[in-house]
């Protein structure tokens, strides 16, 4: 395997572990050191890629970036009682060119999951998930992204790639592998109305800062059908954060980022995970600490993965069907875990690249909606994207 991209963590956080409890997480890692190199991966279910890129904020100003405190951080803490095993990679360092480090994270990121592997990618500016989703180009057919963010990061494609428009490089540049994208705690006073309409054209997903706080459940079916899950740190509210972090007096607070995180983790489709726009600080241990609790989540969210999209065997799920506006609508539950999808027949019948997504994940509250004669939101929009 070609890591050569990767630098090892640094000697200063290595110190810093030894002097931690033998029951602390950073002494049960396979941490790639100068001394040893990096570990071997057999047996390994996720493993923490650091990205030491920036210059595509539209904010930098040329700032030293590194990941050492988020590392000591996450170090500390205990692990769950947990069967998985994680991995420090260490990091990719800036290239000569931004393309460069893109280039690296896309093969790193294209690596691990081939080796099923889930990697954790801690950066740097929010563009990095553009890497992220190009290395799946060979891996699936098509791509569902959920950003959990305040901004939908639309921006002018047809500028050069920034924090801030990333998006709109993913929907416009070929090969066209996205099915879907999901925004998750968005604020709409930071989104221009062309944006919300370009949103809803697209018959992509959005789910408002308001509705998110009031039953954070409503995230969970999204966030099931998710391939990459990336996490802008200026989603989060301005008093969970360090001084240097703050971006809004408003946004998700710590216990709901976590609960994302570990909605995320459950997920069997979720292959990688990012948590993006760190800004280190002197005045840096609140947001170190709440990145590493939200990795913490996350893994802890694998950990408790079940199988229970097997709908193969009648013994695994109930079937439920409806009739909505003369269109039948087929529910699955499963015995597992009671959770739903809905069935889009018509997907597999008109297009062979869109068969994985026959299977919708949706809430019971879909199902009741639909025993009301009310389509379901979301299998609305992938009926309209097949449409379009």
């Amino acid at each position: 395997m070609n890591f050569n991209f990767l630098s090892p963590v640094s000697d200063s956080v290595l110190a810093h572990n030894e002097l931690l409890s033998p029951q602390a997480l950073g002494r049960k890692l396979k941490i790639h050191s100068a001394q040893h190199g990096i570990p071997d991966l057999e047996g390994v279910h996720l493993a923490i890629i650091g990205v030491l890129e920036n210059r595509n904020d539209i904010n930098y100003i040329g700032e030293e970036f590194q990941l050492n405190e988020i590392r000591k951080s996450f170090y500390s803490l205990f692990p769950g009682s947990w069967n998985v095993s994680v991995a420090d990679l260490g990091d990719i360092n800036r290239g000569e060119r931004v393309e460069d480090t893109y280039f690296a994270l896309k093969e790193s990121v294209s690596i691990l999951v081939k080796r099923r592997v889930i990697p954790i990618i801690l950066g740097g500016s929010q563009d990095l998930t553009y890497a992220n989703y190009r290395a799946y180009d060979d891996l699936i057919p098509m791509v569902n992204i959920v950003n959990i963010d305040a901004q939908f990061n639309l921006g002018d494609s047809t500028k050069p790639i920034k924090n801030d428009s990333f998006v709109g490089k993913i929907i416009l540049d070929e090969p066209f592998n996205l099915f879907n994208y999901a925004t998750i705690g968005y604020q709409t006073y930071f989104n221009s109305q062309e944006e919300i309409d370009l949103m809803d054209s697209l018959y992509f997903e959005s789910y408002r800062l308001g509705e998110v706080s009031r039953d954070i459940t409503v995230v969970e079916p999204v966030l099931r059908d998710a391939n990459i899950v990336s996490i802008d740190l200026n989603a989060v509210k301005g008093s969970e954060l360090s001084l240097y972090q703050r971006y809004s007096p408003n946004g998700l607070d710590g216990k709901e980022i976590c609960a994302i995180a570990r909605y995320a983790g459950i997920s069997n489709k979720v292959t990688s995970f990012g948590v993006y726009e760190y800004k280190p600080s002197k005045d840096d241990d609140m947001t170190s600490m709440l990145i590493a609790q939200v990795i913490w989540y996350f893994i802890e969210g694998v950990n408790y993965r079940v199988k229970d999209d097997d709908f193969l065997d009648e013994n695994n799920y109930q079937k439920f069907i409806t009739l909505v506006e003369s269109q039948e609508l087929v529910f699955y539950k499963s015995n597992k875990t009671g959770r739903w999808w809905i069935e889009i027949p018509f997907l597999a019948e008109v297009n062979n690249k869109l068969k994985r997504h026959t299977l919708l994940p949706c809430m019971h509250q879909d199902y009741l909606d639909a025993c009301n004669n009310k389509v379901p939101d979301r299998w609305f929009k992938a009926f309209q994207k097949n449409c379009v």
